[in-house]
């Protein structure tokens, strides 16, 4: 690679301690920190690529947490608008742990039901509950179906 080329690359920091959520499909990035609920605030060290080329999805986002590992809820919802994501797991600059995340048969807590009838949207103290599809989510109360935008049922 001649000096020209090295000129005009992208680079990001390695992280010394953290989570990279990896083949995020693109733009779905700020759905992700949104997930994570890191909006700026908390002076916690995050870098975002986003739509950046990928062999895998063509088009991928990227994000890395410094000094944070994810807990399985976080994963899980992230399963949802993120099922090809790999996290991997920081130590010291290396990468102790890989995995491709899977979705869940289930999520509690985490998602609205779009259905202003259920039970789960009234003044009941239920607790939504969403079976997962292989390409959607749907409510175990009222059985609505969500296809389009999981992400903008996610409870933050």
């Amino acid at each position: 690679m001649s000096n020209d080329d090295t000129d005009h690359e992208l680079r990001v920091s390695k992280i010394r301690n953290g989570t990279v959520i990896d083949h995020v499909h693109g733009g779905q990035a700020l759905n992700v920190l949104a997930i994570l609920g890191i909006d700026g605030t908390e002076g916690e060290e995050v870098s975002v690529g986003m739509n950046v080329p990928s062999d895998r999805l063509a088009r991928k986002d990227i994000v890395k947490v410094e000094g944070r590992e994810l807990s399985q809820e976080e994963v899980d919802v992230l399963s949802l608008i993120a099922p090809d994501a790999t996290i991997n797991i920081v130590r010291d600059y290396s990468v102790e742990a890989k995995h491709r995340v899977e979705r869940p048969d289930a999520v509690e807590g985490v998602l609205s039901c779009p259905n202003s009838n259920c039970i789960t949207t009234e003044d009941e103290p239920v607790i939504s509950r969403f079976d997962v599809l292989d390409d959607a989510v749907r409510c175990a109360y009222c059985g609505t179906i969500v296809r389009d935008d999981i992400a903008a049922h996610i409870d933050t």
